[in-house]
């Protein structure tokens, strides 16, 4: 496996996720500018570093991870899927939906695994309410509210390509569409900053209906000087409510990694458990396990099964971005 990168993030999302599935090695890093060349060879002694794709292509390896800024990814994967490589992009892997669409058609025509990584479905909070659900302890369920604030104001995307619908607003979509299904109509706000890259969504509220004729509230913010991460489930039978942390990402932050200890690796301390409300009383819901998914692409690579996010499952979610976009801007509802 080898990682193309020019950002922080596979550093930290991606190298040690990859080092902890078994029969799966980092292979090399392509990295151009000074710093991060002297940053890799710290951070990965011998792991070989390449100017550019084509140069880690030519070299050989069985598949690549392509986290680079987003305005770059869709002419890498394609050149990844020329080569014939299998190739995991992060998020938002391509500009829009019909450019998503253009990828995923290139990698069934050349017959290549191309997953996306939309990793927080794999955060502990959202698989333990995805348990909650389908568990049925709610009953019918009419609405689900998703929040997530961060006061880092400093890794906000500025500019034509950046925003926050692309950035966070990716996963709490891919999120929503996982728990509940297709969605059939947007309605969105946006806070708007003035940056000298241009105008720039700093937050959103989305509005989304769901085929299953449930409505989802997602809502998410840099700017604002707060730190939530929540969800909020309500249905017939009662609710169920949490407000945890991005557990994966403190843990990588403070040292840790997966391959130290990859049973407990994930899971969210018991004082932040999501709790149930029923007719029965209020229940503490144990954590499910975080645990992003290099294991479920190196299967979909080695025994042909389908990615943990499929390119068709990414391209629902940004056909729900470019309706979004274009219900901020024209103040109205979007069907899809």
């Amino acid at each position: 496996m080898a990682w193309l990168d020019t950002a922080p993030g596979g550093q930290h999302f991606h190298a040690p996720f990859i080092a902890a599935v078994k029969g799966l090695e980092l292979a090399g890093v392509v990295a151009r500018a000074p710093r991060t060349v002297a940053k890799v060879k710290v951070d990965l002694p011998g792991i070989p570093i390449y100017p550019s794709l084509s140069a880690m292509l030519a070299a050989g390896v069985d598949a690549v991870t392509i986290t680079t800024p987003p305005q770059t990814r869709r002419e890498l994967v394609l050149e990844a899927i020329a080569a014939g490589v299998p190739v995991i992009a992060d998020k938002p892997f391509a500009p829009n939906a019909a450019a998503g669409r253009e990828l995923d058609a290139a990698a069934k025509a050349k017959g290549v695994v191309l997953g996306v990584f939309h990793n927080r479905r794999m955060d502990a909070d959202v698989r333990t309410l995805k348990k909650v659900l389908d568990g049925g302890r709610l009953g019918k369920l009419w609405r689900l509210h998703s929040r997530m604030d961060l006061d880092d104001p400093l890794t906000l995307e500025a500019g034509p390509t950046g925003g926050l619908l692309r950035d966070l607003g990716s996963h709490l979509v891919d999120q929503v569409l996982w728990l509940l299904g297709p969605v059939l109509s947007v309605d969105a706000q946006f806070d708007m900053v003035e940056r000298t890259e241009g105008t720039t969504d700093a937050g959103f509220v989305l509005t989304l209906r769901h085929a299953s004729r449930v409505h989802s509230h997602l809502s998410a913010s840099k700017l604002n000087h707060t730190a939530v991460k929540e969800y909020r489930a309500y249905g017939e039978a009662g609710c169920y409510i949490s407000s945890g942390t991005d557990v994966q990402a403190q843990a990588i932050f403070a040292g840790r990694r997966p391959a130290d200890d990859l049973e407990s690796w994930g899971y969210e301390d018991e004082a932040l458990w999501g709790v149930l409300h029923t007719a029965s009383g209020v229940e503490r819901v144990a954590s499910e396990q975080g645990r992003y998914h290099y294991e479920g692409f190196a299967r979909a690579v080695l025994e042909g099964v389908p990615p943990p996010v499929t390119a068709a499952e990414a391209v629902a979610a940004l056909s729900v971005l470019d309706a979004a976009r274009v219900s901020a801007q024209e103040g109205r509802v979007v069907a899809i």
